[in-house]
């Protein structure tokens, strides 16, 4: 039963990072056809920042990372994503709500939330069944690390233990 309720609160958060984008239809598309939701993320209270990518398995890949759970629940409880949830998930919720396992006192919080469409369904324009895969999984920044010449993280996610140094490489155009 617990794994259920996992498996459904997994459902309804990756509903929530896709779905204000799929809502809005004045929301621009993407090359995939989906969309804007990283747009749509920016614009939530809390965001730190946002990236998305695609894995080499064809995965669609969004980054984002809140400032802590209440922003997390900022884009969670929004309107734009409840009509998502509603629109992808057939109504189930978790008993004890969303992010009762993560303290109220948390630090950022990565949310990695992947997608994987069939093309060939995704044509006949019902995102719903052309999706394969869907996961969002938490994260937070552990102590230690180094980046040099920069971070994937925006620099406003604060790690403790960082150790950050300038690029080994020159910057483009400096022959010394």
């Amino acid at each position: 039963m617990k794994q259920l309720r996992e498996l459904v609160g997994v459902v309804v958060l990756a509903a929530a990072v896709f779905s204000p984008a799929l809502i809005a239809a004045q929301a621009p598309a993407t090359p995939n056809g989906l969309p804007d939701l990283v747009g749509a993320l920016k614009a939530t209270p809390g965001i730190l920042g946002v990236d998305a990518a695609q894995t080499l398995s064809g995965k669609q890949v969004i980054f984002a990372w809140f400032e802590n759970k209440q922003s997390v629940l900022n884009w969670y409880n929004s309107d734009v994503h409840r009509r998502l949830m509603n629109g992808f998930s057939s109504g189930g919720r978790r008993p004890d709500g969303p992010l009762a396992g993560v303290t109220d006192d948390s630090g950022p919080i990565l949310c990695i939330a992947s997608l994987t469409i069939d093309r060939a369904a995704m044509q006949r324009g019902d995102l719903k069944a052309a999706t394969t895969q869907i996961a969002i999984e938490l994260y937070a920044p552990l102590p230690g690390g180094l980046a040099a010449g920069g971070r994937f993280a925006p620099s406003s996610v604060k790690v403790p233990g960082l150790l950050e140094v300038p690029s080994a490489k020159p910057p483009a155009g400096n022959h010394q």
